[in-house]
């Protein structure tokens, strides 16, 4: 086992592009600590504290650093986990999110919607994207995003949301889902996400990225207790620590890479309301 750790370890540092010392450092080890754990005639574990921050710093589990799973870093063990699914999803957005995001009030919500955030759209652009599902129906689908919209206002939730610049372009422009939605009800949505985006901020901050430099799949992470990810008719939801951990992790990374700020989306939008007016 030390010499499977030993092997691990040493390759998890490779992978993380830091130097030992800067890998010690994160970990809160002594850098002579790091290299006779690294040391082949070294023949004891490390102490439970030292192995959990080694673990934390590396974005591995510990099962996998001791050789127990051949399952490696954090978001490979998401697999692992067995999420407990949620059938009956009727939308992206249902009641059940509702719920979650009540019992994470007072913590920070991360969420990527599937088009344009639930809590930011007018009635008319629910009913057109949901009036074919048969498990829902618009009036309910509008009523769980005002009860959600309503929460945030109440509570001043911090919620921080990212999706790809391209969907607030293509919808404008009348692309995809919103090719048959007429020219007026677009106008009309863009008008009303500016003035929510302005109202809503800074408790609700949206961050624009581009399909191009990163992908996300539809998910809503509450604070440090759960996860649920969306795929199609039903929810994975997480949990335990190390997914949710790992999700926050790729989320910050689209906010990272965002090419439009919050600051900057209202500005945006009132561009691409202007574009869409004069045509």
């Amino acid at each position: 086992m030390v010499a499977v750790f030993r092997t691990r370890l040493g390759e998890t540092i490779a992978r993380s592009g830091l130097s030992r010392s800067a890998f010690a450092e994160a970990a809160g080890v002594d850098r002579s600590t790091l290299s006779q754990l690294l040391s082949t005639g070294n023949r004891r574990l490390p102490r439970t504290e030292t192995l959990l921050e080694l673990a934390t710093v590396a974005e591995v589990s510990i099962d996998w650093l001791l050789g127990r799973s051949e399952v490696g870093g954090v978001r490979a063990d998401i697999v692992a986990e067995q999420p407990r699914i949620e059938p009956g999803a009727r939308t992206p957005d249902d009641e059940r999110l509702s719920r979650w995001l009540v019992e994470a009030t007072g913590t920070k919500i991360r969420y990527v919607p599937s088009t344009l955030p639930d809590l930011l759209k007018t009635d008319a652009v629910i009913r057109h994207e949901v009036a074919r599902w048969d498990s829902t129906s618009p009036a309910q689908q509008i009523e769980i995003s005002a009860d959600r919209l309503s929460v945030i206002r109440e509570t001043g939730t911090d919620m921080e949301c990212a999706t790809t610049v391209q969907t607030l372009e293509g919808f404008a422009r009348g692309e995809g889902l919103w090719r048959t939605l007429d020219r007026r009800r677009r106008l009309h949505q863009l008008d009303h996400l500016a003035t929510l985006v302005d109202e809503l901020y800074p408790s609700v901050r949206w961050f624009l990225f581009d399909a191009r430099d990163r992908f996300a799949a539809p998910v809503s992470i509450y604070g440090v207790k759960r996860a649920a990810v969306y795929l199609g008719q039903q929810y994975f939801v997480f949990t335990a620590p190390e997914p949710i951990r790992a999700l926050i992790a790729a989320f910050d990374d689209l906010v990272r890479v965002a090419v439009v700020q919050p600051t900057e989306v209202t500005r945006l939008v009132r561009r691409l309301r202007d574009e869409l007016a004069a045509t």
